[in-house]
């Protein structure tokens, strides 16, 4: 798996756990709501927030973007490997002298300890990015799915999930889906 697959698969479970939030938030204010409206009827809409990041012109930036960031960190994550397997080669060449060869060890000891450490702080760059990159596209998102869902006089908005989420929303007539409006919302909102 590439740091692009992990960190794209990383964005859709917090997507995914973010929306099983928002689900349990806005299924008890429905619940709420349906008894404090009586008999009145309510309209529902349904949206897809992953679907809004995967499509949309400002969701593929912000997915671009991540990429790139990641993809520089893996460069250099790559050349340090490239070093190591070099200095590995000349360990295992027999020609060194005991001192020699206890000085290669060593070296490939502190590279390797190096490489580590850039790693693990590289991996807490990336998902300190994505958590910035979420929080900023989420608010975005809900902000969308608001100005759509209050000009076609919906009450309330769930999302509707991924596959590899918990689905709440196990089934809802497309006229009730704004995903596409949102899409439009979205990037008339945040321009690329």
């Amino acid at each position: 798996m590439t740091a692009d697959q992990s960190s794209h698969g990383l964005v859709r479970r917090k997507w995914v756990a973010a929306g099983a939030g928002v689900l349990a938030v806005v299924g008890a204010m429905l619940c709420w709501t349906a008894g404090a409206m009586g008999a009145e009827s309510f309209s529902v809409a349904v949206v897809n927030q992953q679907t809004v990041m995967d499509k949309s012109k400002t969701g593929q930036r912000a997915i671009e973007e991540l990429k790139t960031f990641s993809a520089t960190r893996q460069k250099i994550v790559s050349s340090d490997e490239e070093e190591l397997k070099e200095l590995e080669k000349v360990l295992q060449d027999g020609t060194l002298k005991d001192e020699q060869k206890q000085e290669k060890q060593n070296l490939f000891r502190a590279k390797l300890d190096a490489y580590q450490r850039r790693v693990q702080d590289f991996n807490r760059e990336i998902q300190q990015k994505q958590k910035e990159l979420f929080e900023q596209y989420s608010k975005k998102i809900s902000e969308a799915a608001l100005k759509v869902a209050q000009r076609r006089g919906f009450a309330a908005v769930l999302d509707t999930g991924t596959e590899a989420s918990v689905k709440i929303v196990i089934y809802a007539n497309r006229s009730v889906d704004i995903t596409d409006e949102v899409i439009k919302e979205f990037d008339r909102q945040f321009k690329p």
